[in-house]
């Protein structure tokens, strides 16, 4: 994973994680969702992240997102190895595997400066 989108990755999930300890799931899950847009080409950070949304799911008694965090965690890594990951997808369960959503302005800015 490139220094830049590692360094951004980590932040969203560190704030993610601050907010999990402090039970609040809702901003919790949104870091959640920014980490994955983030770190979803990469196999491992991405399935962390996706332990992280089965996590909140499961503190929110949320069977929807707990039962496609499951099913996501069993896919999010052989995704990304082989670059099949949508762009911009957030991770929740309530949207599509491979539906391709825009990237928050700040996001694309990191990827913008990846590409440079």
């Amino acid at each position: 994973m490139n220094k830049l989108l590692k360094s951004a990755f980590d932040a969203e999930m560190q704030i993610a994680k601050n907010l999990f300890n402090t039970a609040d799931f809702k901003m919790c899950f949104h870091h959640l969702e920014r980490a994955h847009i983030l770190g979803q080409r990469n196999a491992i950070p991405h399935t962390v992240n996706h332990w992280w949304m089965l996590k909140v799911g499961l503190k929110l008694h949320d069977s929807h997102e707990v039962r496609g965090q499951l099913l996501r965690i069993l896919v999010a890594g052989i995704g990304s190895i082989f670059g099949r990951v949508p762009i911009g997808n957030t991770g929740g369960a309530n949207i599509g595997i491979m539906q391709t959503m825009p990237i928050p302005p700040d996001l694309q800015e990191i990827f913008i400066r990846l590409n440079r």
